[in-house]
């Protein structure tokens, strides 16, 4: 064990003992490795960087759904407070955790693959509590299309956002990196190849094509982009060097318009126009495009 232990706290949880000890020791300031990323963070990709790789959802809720419904059917037909109703209920417990244990494991192998290879990360500064409310409405004022957006809101809590973004925090500090947040507002909207923002931007939840100089891409991916640009701004807003991150905005300008298979293959479809590489140009001496 190292450093010194400063205290020791022990915890029942699904009836199994737990052990957690918190020492105190000094370490030098870590040099981080890599460069800047953003990243969106959705429900049919759970996590999409900017230089076009995601994380595919886990849904470990949805995994143990049918499991758990059952456990809770079996434990509603028993005598409450009985022996029988106790088994039932332990039942209940033992899901519960290995839904929160499974998606703790999932969250950590995903954050550590992160901060271990990123100095900077950029992530939109989402309001999970807002965006998972009911729509039912009253009854003066009934909600529209209740079933579909409660299975939304399911699938968003599912992820586990806020947990995410709570480990990235303390394992890019780690790492001698750091977090950045940025407003959500149009991401997923704006053209990162001639900054156009526009609704009709984005056709489908996946299909991204700018209206305006027709540059084609995963909607994801243009977000991710889009979030990396304001984060880079944001650092550049409070008189921050962002040399150290070039790397990262490069990367997305190249992802957003360049047409070449060289370093990696573009989208189906892209184009390159004069606006794309006047963009490219102006990323590559510092000029954002946001």
């Amino acid at each position: 064990m190292l450093g010194v232990v400063k205290n020791v706290t022990v915890s029942l949880s699904a009836g199994k003992c737990f052990v957690s000890i918190q020492t105190e020791r000094e370490v030098e300031q870590p040099i981080p490795k890599g460069g800047a990323v953003g990243i969106d963070l959705g429900v049919v990709r759970f996590a999409t960087l900017s230089d076009g790789t995601f994380h595919a959802p886990l849904n470990s809720f949805k995994r143990h759904e049918t499991a758990l419904r059952r456990a809770q059917q079996a434990m509603s037909r028993k005598t409450k407070f009985s022996s029988n109703w106790k088994k039932a209920k332990s039942r209940v417990q033992r899901i519960h955790a290995r839904i929160g244990n499974v998606r703790r494991d999932y969250l950590h192998k995903a954050t550590t693959t992160i901060s271990q290879n990123h100095a900077m990360v950029c992530l939109e500064d989402l309001q999970v509590r807002n965006m998972s409310k009911s729509s039912a409405g009253s009854p003066e004022k009934p909600g529209k299309q209740v079933r579909a957006k409660s299975g939304l809101n399911k699938s968003i809590l599912d992820q586990g956002w806020f947990e995410f973004r709570r480990q990235l925090d303390y394992k890019l500090a780690w790492n001698g990196g750091h977090l950045i947040t940025v407003p959500a507002q149009n991401t997923s909207r704006t053209c990162p190849c001639c900054g156009h923002v526009s609704a009709d931007n984005r056709q489908t939840q996946a299909r991204f094509q700018c209206v305006e100089c027709g540059f084609k891409e995963n909607a994801d991916v243009v977000g991710a982009i889009n979030i990396l640009s304001r984060g880079m701004q944001r650092l550049r807003d409070e008189g921050q060097d962002t040399a150290d991150a070039s790397a990262g905005r490069e990367t997305a300008a190249r992802i957003a318009c360049e047409v070449s298979g060289a370093v990696m293959p573009p989208a189906a479809g892209t184009r390159r126009s004069d606006l794309c590489q006047l963009d490219a140009g102006m990323s590559a001496v510092g000029i954002p495009r946001l």
